[in-house]
């Protein structure tokens, strides 16, 4: 039987109006009482002041390995009033899951209890999610509140009001053309036209005409001037998504119509001069499209000016249940029924899947489950039943041969899958996360410049 969820907390203040889940919620005054209260109870959740362990007379990573041993295997937070890199290597070496800096977001830590109880498999007792209503359901078409998808956030805003090309990488599903959008309405030419063009839907040999337009009697069929895509975006965006498809001849027109700003409209001799700023994406690595010869190296260094990586949904599961009940609340109002929310089991087994689809995936099983049903709580097995992509999926991995070896990543990527998985454990920060690898700040600074000149996505 699970632990009631609970917090022994030793900070002043209302920080424990960010847990709202936690039925019980124990305030101690420094670290001697929080000693006593945790010989005489079971916690899930301790957050620790390392300023109000003074009272315990000994040094604060002692204490904090002390409080560890007491908590039998509850989620150690240390807080401290600043960052200081030697005080939070201290108490993640006394056992701490992680540090804070004063002051303290709510909502932040939240979903950074969230995330460490995925990791930690204590998804069963802990059920932490942000105070609804507080910066978790709305950037401009995203959904979450993850640590993650806040760095999201924040390269979008800074990112918008440049004319520069950005560059979007991120696995299928994840919103590349929600990134797109959020570009589009918060730069200087949100007035104007966003115009997509889908790169792999496009049959090659219509693609140029699509892109840069037909004169008329360009060919058969050709009875009038057509614009493409590009004189369409004037004055505002062309996106340009699965770039990675376009075909190599097409790219180097593309390539030189980004250099001088300029297109010919196909089975015309004249330029036109149009002013777009261009948007791409890709579920591929460009690196290898590149290495692979389908992509031209010129071109993309062209584009890759300002890039912004998109993560799975695996990689922020405190978004998967908040992006379901924003998903549920959606489709139930338009098939005109009533839901009450998902069962504590339900949320638990869609947290601990890995949705290969990523948030599309999870917004098809919602409307599923809207559909085949017809109200109340949805359950365990109501979701079982819906879930055709996971049932797809067992039978497939059940149906494949058994591999007698494992594949071996090049020793690069597994060296950058080490390094960024640090600094996301450490919020971000790389002088923490050098300190935990016990490698210098530098290092970690010279090996992401060397990825980011690579086109390597997620070095930024």
């Amino acid at each position: 039987m699970d632990r009631d969820v609970s917090c022994a907390r030793l900070v002043a203040g209302s920080l424990a109006e960010c847990l709202v889940a936690a039925p019980r919620i124990v305030s101690v005054g420094g670290g001697k009482s929080a000693v006593e209260a945790l010989r005489e109870a079971s916690f899930d959740i301790i957050l620790a002041d390392l300023s109000s362990l003074s009272d315990l007379s000994e040094r604060s990573d002692d204490a904090v390995a002390r409080l560890v041993r007491l908590a039998e295997g509850a989620l150690v937070i240390a807080i401290s009033d600043g960052a200081s890199v030697s005080a939070a290597v201290a108490a993640m070496r006394a056992g701490a899951h992680d540090y804070v800096v004063k002051p303290i977001n709510g909502p932040a830590i939240a979903a950074r209890i969230g995330e460490l109880a995925q990791r930690h498999g204590k998804l069963r007792s802990l059920s932490i999610e942000a105070r609804p209503g507080e910066g978790v359901t709305g950037f401009s078409g995203f959904i979450g509140a993850s640590s993650a998808m806040q760095f999201v956030y924040e390269q979008i805003e800074r990112i918008a009001p440049s004319a520069a090309p950005v560059f979007i990488t991120g696995e299928s599903g994840t919103g590349k053309d929600v990134c797109a959008e959020a570009l589009h309405a918060r730069g200087p030419r949100a007035g104007k036209r966003l115009v997509a063009i889908n790169c792999a839907a496009i049959p090659r040999d219509l693609m140029e005409s699509e892109l840069f337009g037909v004169a008329r009697g360009a060919f058969t069929g050709a009875h009038e001037d057509r614009k493409g895509a590009a004189e369409l975006a004037d004055g505002g965006t062309l996106f340009l998504d699965e770039i990675g498809e376009m075909d190599l001849s097409l790219q180097s027109k593309l390539l030189r119509f980004l250099q001088t700003g300029t297109l010919s409209r196909v089975g015309e001799a004249g330029v036109r001069r149009v002013d777009v700023r261009v948007i791409c994406a890709t579920n591929r690595n460009p690196m290898a499209l590149i290495s692979e010869k389908k992509f031209r190296e010129d071109l993309f260094y062209r584009l890759h000016v300002l890039p912004i990586h998109l993560p799975p949904l695996r990689q922020r599961p405190t978004d998967i249940m908040v992006l379901a009940r924003n998903f549920l609340e959606r489709y139930a109002g338009e098939e005109r029924k009533r839901f009450s929310g998902f069962s504590a089991e339900t949320a638990n087994l869609l947290i601990s899947q890995e949705w290969p689809g990523n948030v599309r995936q999870l917004q098809n099983l919602v409307r599923r489950l809207v559909v085949m049903f017809d109200g109340g709580e949805i359950t365990a097995a109501m979701a079982g039943a819906a879930d055709i992509e996971g049932k797809a999926l067992v039978e497939t991995r059940e149906a494949e041969p058994r591999r007698e070896r494992r594949a071996i990543l090049p020793m690069w990527q597994q060296e950058q899958r080490i390094i960024e998985d640090a600094i996301a454990s450490f919020g971000g920060n790389v002088s923490l996360a050098a300190a935990a690898l016990e490698i210098s700040p530098s290092t970690i600074y010279r090996k992401r410049q060397g990825w980011a000149e690579m086109g390597v996505a997620g070095a930024a």
